[in-house]
């Protein structure tokens, strides 16, 4: 990798100035880990303390869920977040979670076994909700003419709208979240395509100018309804169960393995192909980010990994070169373009998404208040 001149890199974790925001104590420790030190440490409890917690959630939710075919819903992908969830919820909290998975199109063989396996060996429903494929298609093509480096925002906001507005409509109040601080405690930065939030003004001014298809049935929830409306208004609650029990990834993934015949993944968010190729090739190679980076950092941050470890593996590709450019071919061809088409995109110049209409300040304003009330400790930028 060629440095910049005044490349820096933390001395705990490997955040580095490929997030041109962060900064640096004397010790040359950066404010992800000193945010990770001060703010999430102190008020993260897996101890008795957490199991506590943990009952008395479990105990008010199945209160309330009396009479009801389901006490709450999980969104489940087949990934490890998600899937250790189903479990913690089922059979420690001994609850009775609705299964949901929302088929985008990218879905590999994998995590596709990996739902099924949770599903009979935890005995629960799922309910699959399957995204118009031609709607998707055209959103996605639009994001890559957008040029900016948030790939993933049609799939995210059609998994999390489609999860809400089932929630909602089926009057279910808990949603149970995979969201945690052991693997997460370091969130990527917005320069690297995490944007803040789910943000309809931004979608729909990029599909108004690139799509070429209306998105009749395409779910598309603004996070200012689901955290807003849904949530602070209507009474809907995010429970994130993982931050209540020890949950060390190999551990879990052993566990998994042991009981359901669970096949973990090589890396994080590698259960959709498009995904594997947006983080692991487009990225990092049209835009110089690595996601890697924030996830290793998070391992390291909970001691799950050194940072001689993490240097090793970011100094290489997850994938072969030889598997990358199949995923180059595979994710052209179903997105109906041709390898020069996408190479084309590939090629375009690079943009973000100040050039084009957004909310972003208001979704900051509110993402900053949840932090100042406590309600959000993670460090966002």
């Amino acid at each position: 990798m060629k440095l910049e001149k005044n490349y820096k890199i933390c001395s705990r974790c490997i955040m580095d100035t490929s997030d041109p925001g962060i900064l640096f104590d004397s010790s040359g420790i950066c404010d992800y880990c000193n945010n990770f030190d001060t703010t999430i440490l102190p008020n993260w409890h897996t101890d008795s303390r957490g199991e506590a917690e943990l009952a008395k959630f479990a105990e008010k939710i199945k209160a309330e869920g009396k009479g009801k075919d389901f006490d709450c819903i999980i969104g489940l992908s087949g990934s490890l977040d998600s899937s250790y969830t189903a479990y913690v919820v089922k059979e420690k909290m001994g609850l009775r979670p609705l299964l949901f998975h929302v088929d985008a199109g990218w879905d590999i063989d994998q995590a596709v076994s990996n739902i099924k396996k949770l599903k009979d060996g935890l005995g629960l429903d799922l309910h699959i909700e399957t995204i118009d494929w031609e709607e998707m298609k055209d959103l996605q093509v639009a994001f890559f003419k957008s040029q900016i480096p948030d790939q993933d925002m049609p799939q995210d906001i059609s998994f999390f709208s489609s999860l809400y507005k089932f929630a909602r409509q089926h009057k279910i109040k808990y949603v149970m979240t995979g969201s945690n601080y052991s693997t997460e405690c370091c969130r990527e930065p917005e320069e690297w395509g995490a944007y803040l939030g789910l943000d309809r003004t931004l979608i729909g001014d990029i599909h108004s100018r690139f799509g070429k298809r209306p998105l009749k049935t395409f779910p598309m929830l603004d996070i200012l309804v689901y955290k807003g409306i849904y949530q602070y208004l209507l009474g809907m609650q995010v429970i994130k169960p993982l931050n209540m029990v020890p949950f060390i990834k190999k551990d879990a993934e052993d566990e998994l393995e042991r009981l359901f015949g669970w096949q973990r993944f090589q890396h994080k968010h590698h259960e959709s192909h498009f995904t594997i190729f947006f983080e692991d090739y487009w990225l990092p190679r049209k835009f110089g980010f690595h996601k890697r980076r924030a996830h290793f950092s998070s391992l390291i941050m909970t001691g799950q990994m050194t940072r001689d470890e993490a240097l090793d593996r970011i100094s290489r590709p997850e994938l072969s070169e030889e598997l990358l450019q199949q995923k180059f071919e595979f994710v052209a061809h179903k997105l109906d373009l041709s390898v020069d088409e996408l190479q084309a995109l590939f090629n375009g110049e690079n943009k973000t998404y100040r050039d084009y209409k957004n909310k972003r300040w208001l979704i900051g304003a509110g993402t900053d208040i949840l932090r100042r009330l406590g309600f959000e400790k993670r460090f966002f930028r």
